[in-house]
């Protein structure tokens, strides 16, 4: 219920955000409607965009059948034309004419696909080395460990991304392109094609859980109950395992189940870096053209991605600390 009512607060502060703050300004309805309509506005043309978006009624009933339309479609009626914009109908481009959903849903697998792969790089790869670097603090891995994440957190993910193209597409011709293959179709070739972007997006991130796992761990094992545990000649895998990196683990699951659901509506840098057309690229070029619709679109689908991430989260919490379960 809770996640429900985040969704609708979302929902209000961004339609708010497109259509009561021009007002606000003192834009009226029949200027709003001539941006939309393009140069060769008049007023005719003017008033049915204006009618069409109900510019012409109250902002509380604009927001009404927009969440209405979210949930049982909606109709709309270009010139003599009506159509019937099935649910979740988040309206049409204002550029294209066409209708919004469909093109989340065409690019929603892109970046799903991109997120999935790279967290499981980033998260496996981060947190085994930020284990091993608390492990051996102060030994020459541990140094080398974080001189890696260091370089990780400061390169950025366009520089890396064009580095790995660079050497791995032009000089080095291992891929000849970078495509996105749906994974019903082929998931040998969908993991191929992309696994330079899940590189590039993962070295950043798998940087940042090195430096938290290892600042996690090393707190972690100086408890009493570390030292409890080995007393009673438990083997230090378990220890480590068992004890101390679950206990570690909580504030990582938090930060991971943050960051995924933000990826999949935001990893625009590599959508653009590696031409993959998931709903970041789409969106930033919906924020160039002022198209509306579009953009209220992929705010509510990210915004779907991170309040459902967190209600994972929550339920995680439960396996990985005990006295989560007890309180």
């Amino acid at each position: 219920m809770g996640a429900v009512l985040l969704l609708l607060v979302v929902s209000a502060v961004t339609f708010a955000i497109f259509f009561l703050v021009p007002r606000l300004g003192g834009q009226t309805a029949d200027q709003l409607a001539t941006q939309y309509v393009g140069k060769d506005a008049n007023p005719e043309s003017v008033a049915a965009i204006k009618q069409n978006l109900g510019l012409d009624q109250p902002v509380y009933v604009q927001y009404w059948d927009f969440i209405k339309g979210l949930v049982v479609g909606a109709d709309y009626k270009f010139g003599p034309d009506a159509t019937h914009c099935s649910a979740p109908c988040f309206g049409y481009s204002f550029k294209s004419h066409i209708e919004v959903w469909p093109q989340l849903e065409q690019r929603i697998p892109v970046s799903f696909s991109l997120a999935v792969g790279a967290a499981v790089i980033w998260v496996v790869t981060g947190v085994t080395t930020g284990v091993i670097s608390a492990l051996r603090k102060g030994k020459p891995i541990d140094r080398f460990s974080m001189f890696i994440a260091l370089a990780g957190v400061s390169l950025p993910i366009f520089f890396t991304g064009q580095i790995l193209l660079a050497l791995f597409v032009y000089e080095i011709p291992i891929w000849e392109s970078i495509d996105y293959v749906p994974f019903t179709q082929n998931p040998a070739e969908w993991a191929w094609h992309l696994l330079l972007p899940w590189v590039s997006l993962a070295f950043l991130f798998s940087a940042l859980y090195a430096r938290l796992t290892r600042a996690g761990m090393l707190e972690t094992m100086s408890e009493d109950y570390i030292r409890t545990a080995r007393a009673k000649g438990l083997k230090e895998t378990t220890v480590v395992t068992k004890h101390g990196l679950r206990s570690a683990l909580t504030p990582i699951v938090t930060i991971f189940g943050m960051d995924f659901g933000t990826l999949v509506g935001t990893a625009v840098l590599t959508e653009t870096v590696f031409s993959l057309q998931g709903i970041g690229a789409y969106s930033v070029q919906a924020i160039k053209d002022n198209d509306l619709p579009i953009v209220m679109g992929v705010t509510l689908v990210a915004a779907f991605f991170i309040v459902f991430c967190n209600l994972i989260v929550d339920l995680v919490y439960a396996a990985i600390d005990p006295r989560v379960r007890y309180s």
